[in-house]
């Protein structure tokens, strides 16, 4: 019983140290999606208030047809 006992402890002290090395993982990925959410959002705000005519002409320019000879 007492070896049993002494297996579960150590299980249980290598699922809390995983644990806490999943919930930091878990705090730095969170911090890196604020981050490049915060990054995004300056981006649209730039773009809807400085609106750029050349990109629109970019991508209807990618898009038409060549001409025929």
């Amino acid at each position: 019983m007492e070896k049993l006992n002494s297996q579960l402890y150590m299980q249980n002290c290598h699922i809390i140290q995983e644990n806490e090395r999943l919930r930091r993982k878990a705090q730095l990925l969170n911090q890196e999606n604020q981050a490049l959410l915060s990054e995004l959002k300056q981006k649209l705000n730039k773009a809807r208030s400085n609106p750029n005519p050349k990109s629109d002409n970019y991508y209807s320019a990618s898009t038409s047809k060549p001409s025929k000879p």
